[in-house]
C-alpha cells in the first residue's frame, strides 16, 4: 500500500477514535435565551411530574377505573415521564452552564432512550384509537373484545415493535465521525447528531425515513382510519347524551394524537441537511417537554370520570 494511502487512512482512523464526547453548543452567546429556556423547562417539567404521576395515582387507587382504557392511559402518563426524565433535566442543566459537555456513552444513552419512548408512544396510541374504536362500534362486547389478556399483549407488542424498528437498525448500522463533535442543539438529538456522521449522509437519512415509515407514519395513518371508523359509528348513536359523550372521550385522544404525530413529523420525515435550524430545536422542546405535559391536561379536563376519581381521592385524604 502506498505510504500516502496508508497514512490518510491513519488519520481517518485517529479522527473517529478522537471522539469521546459531545460540546452542545445550543443557544450560545444567548445568555438570557438559555436562562429563559431553563426556566421555562422547568416549569413544564414540574408540570408533566405531577399531571402524569395524578393520572397513575388516581387510576390505581379508583377500582372504577380499571378497565382498559385506563391501562393504556398508564401506560402514556409512564411513556412521558420517562421522555421528559430522558432528557429535560439534562438540557436545563446544559443551558445553564457556558460549555455544556456530555459523554459519547452519555449522549448516546438520552438519544437511543428518547428514539425508543418517542416509538412506543407512536404505537401506543394507535392501540389507544383502536381500544376507542371497539369500545363505540361493540359497546356491549367491548370487554370481552378488550379483555385483560389483550390489553397486555397489546402493551407488550409495542414496546417490543418500538425497540425492534427504531432502536435496532441504530444499532446494526453504527455512525462513524471524524473528530467534529460540536452539537447545534443543547440536547442529543438524532437529527442533530446525524449532521457531525463524516460517513454518507444518504444511508443515514435512508435508514432514518425507514424507521420512521414504520414508527411515525404507518401508526399514524391507523390511527386516522380508525377515527373515520370511529366517526362513522359515533353518527349512528340515537342518543345525543352518548353520541356528545364518545365525541369528547374521542376528542381528548385525536388531539393528543394531532399534536403528538404532528411535531414528530416535522421533525424526522422532513428531509435532512447540514444546516443548523433553530426551528428544530423549538420542535424539539416542544415534542420532549410540552407535549407529555399536556397529555394529562387534554384527557383530565375533559373527562368526567377522572376529574370524579380525583376528587374523591384527594376528598378522602383530607378528611383523614
Amino acid at each position: 500500500m502506498h505510504p500516502l494511502i496508508r497514512l490518510s487512512q491513519d488519520l481517518e482512523d485517529m479522527n473517529e477514535s478522537e471522539i469521546t464526547e459531545f460540546i452542545l453548543i445550543g443557544f450560545s452567546g444567548h445568555p438570557k435565551t438559555k436562562i429563559g429556556l431553563a426556566a421555562l423547562m422547568t416549569i413544564i417539567y414540574l408540570g408533566n411530574i405531577i399531571g402524569n404521576g395524578l393520572i397513575l395515582f388516581v387510576v390505581i387507587a379508583d377500582p372504577r377505573l380499571h378497565n382498559p382504557m385506563y391501562f393504556f392511559l398508564c401506560n402514556l402518563s409512564i411513556i412521558d415521564i420517562c421522555l421528559c426524565t430522558s432528557s429535560v433535566p439534562q438540557s436545563i442543566a446544559n443551558c445553564l452552564v457556558d460549555r455544556p459537555v456530555m459523554s459519547f456513552a452519555k449522549c448516546y444513552i438520552q438519544m437511543y432512550t428518547g428514539i425508543y419512548l418517542g416509538s412506543t408512544e407512536c404505537f401506543l396510541l394507535a392501540v389507544m384509537a383502536y381500544d376507542r374504536y371497539v369500545a363505540i362500534s361493540n359497546p356491549l362486547r367491548y370487554m370481552l373484545i378488550m379483555n385483560w389478556k389483550v390489553c397486555i399483549v397489546l402493551a407488550i407488542v409495542s414496546w417490543t415493535i418500538a425497540f425492534l424498528l427504531a432502536i435496532v437498525p441504530c444499532l446494526a448500522n453504527p455512525a462513524h465521525f471524524c473528530g467534529h463533535n460540536e452539537v447545534d442543539h443543547f440536547a442529543c438529538e438524532l437529527t442533530a447528531i446525524m449532521k457531525l456522521i463524516c460517513s454518507n449522509m444518504s444511508v443515514g437519512q435512508l435508514s432514518m425515513y425507514f424507521t420512521s415509515t414504520g414508527t411515525i407514519l404507518f401508526p399514524f395513518c391507523f390511527i386516522l382510519f380508525s377515527y373515520a371508523r370511529i366517526l362513522v359509528a359515533i353518527l349512528r348513536i340515537h342518543s345525543s347524551g352518548s353520541r356528545l359523550k364518545a365525541f369528547s372521550t374521542c376528542g381528548s385522544h385525536l388531539a393528543v394524537v394531532l399534536v403528538f404525530f404532528g411535531n414528530a413529523i416535522a421533525l424526522y420525515i422532513k428531509p435532512q441537511s447540514k444546516d443548523k435550524q433553530a426551528s428544530d430545536k423549538i420542535i424539539y422542546i416542544f415534542n420532549q417537554a410540552l407535549v407529555p405535559m399536556l397529555n394529562p391536561l387534554i384527557y383530565t379536563l375533559r373527562n368526567q370520570d377522572v376529574l370524579g376519581a380525583l376528587k374523591k381521592v384527594v376528598g378522602k385524604n383530607l378528611q383523614s
